[in-house]
């Protein structure tokens, strides 16, 4: 009899989908989730990811963390993430840098951007900037250029992620320019060496510098989209500059859990996202720092993915970037 009884409450579990035990889905999640960004606090990714965050927070009623873990051109976040317990407790907001570029930019990662992570939501896309110190006699782009060549080799320019490297590079090659360039951990020390006139130019995403250029301590001279933003529709494209024409390098910011995690939660978090793309209050809080939103399934981010991984291997060949 006693063996019966297990058989027995199997088979009315099956009929009665009601009195199965609650899904892991239906009880995510089960303690406090932290949000790994690959970035300084500050950047453009730990601002999406802490305004992610609050809508996580509302949603679940569960605590949401952001924990930076800069460094390593954001190869110390992705290792983290990517040897996490896939349960959806340890999620990873990052960009183009661990994704899309270190895997040209690296002869060696601790990672795998495709094989290790499973894609939840795309969040949104955030234009870059060449910018200057104002006490630069340089209002144009092709200032600038024509300002490095007559000082060859002894102009510098920042930046603190993989795209400010290949915008910074790709310009360089292209322009035939002698450049110093200086590698830093985070965008806002680009920022603030630019600020103090110990870089000739910085590349910076648009999130961290538009209020210092708005205020009129930075001048912007480009974005590095192919058209200008709506964002800064006054700022003229990289590609409007005489002999750059066609350049486009694009930054995104998406969100990732491990490998392995159980497609509900995916699921679930991707609408959590979707919706919160939709609002008002989300869409200006975006806007407000330079970022538009770029709402889409967790299929549709893990095509772009892949897109983008093939398009910034084109980018980075072409600028003459060797992998470290």
């Amino acid at each position: 009899m006693r063996r019966l009884i297990p058989a027995l409450l199997a088979s009315i579990l099956s009929l009665a989908p009601g009195l199965q035990p609650e899904s892991h889905a239906q009880s995510y999640p089960s303690s406090p989730v932290r949000i790994v960004v690959p970035f300084a606090a500050g950047s453009a990714t730990d601002i999406v990811a802490r305004l992610m965050a609050d809508e996580f927070r509302a949603e679940f009623n569960q605590s949401f963390v952001v924990d930076n873990k800069p460094g390593g051109s954001a190869q110390i976040g992705a290792e983290i993430v990517a040897r996490a317990t896939a349960d959806g407790h340890t999620l990873f907001m990052t960009t183009n840098t661990s994704h899309s570029a270190n895997p040209h930019l690296f002869k060696k990662l601790s990672y795998d951007p495709i094989r290790d992570f499973a894609p939840v939501a795309n969040v949104t896309r955030i234009p870059v900037i060449i910018v200057v110190n104002p006490a630069l006699p340089v209002r144009t782009l092709a200032e600038l250029i024509a300002h490095i060549k007559t000082q060859p080799g002894k102009v510098s320019f920042g930046f603190g992620n993989s795209i400010g490297q290949v915008v910074g590079a790709s310009v360089a090659k292209r322009a035939g320019l002698d450049v110093i360039t200086v590698p830093y951990k985070s965008t806002p020390q680009v920022i603030a060496d630019t600020l103090a006139g110990q870089l000739g130019y910085g590349v910076a995403d648009m999130a961290s510098a538009q209020s210092l250029v708005a205020s009129g301590k930075l001048r912007a001279l480009a974005v590095s989209s192919i058209r200008r933003s709506s964002l800064m529709p006054d700022l003229p494209a990289i590609s409007e500059t005489p002999g750059l024409d066609g350049f486009e390098v694009i930054a995104w910011i998406a969100l990732f859990a491990p490998a392995g995690t159980p497609t509900d939660t995916i699921s679930r978090l991707n609408a959590v996202v979707q919706r919160a793309l939709t609002k008002p209050t989300v869409r200006e809080k975006l806007a407000s720092f330079a970022s538009e939103p770029a709402p889409g399934s967790p299929d549709d981010l893990g095509r772009f993915v892949r897109e983008q991984l093939d398009s910034w291997g084109r980018s980075i060949r072409e600028a003459g970037i060797q992998p470290e």
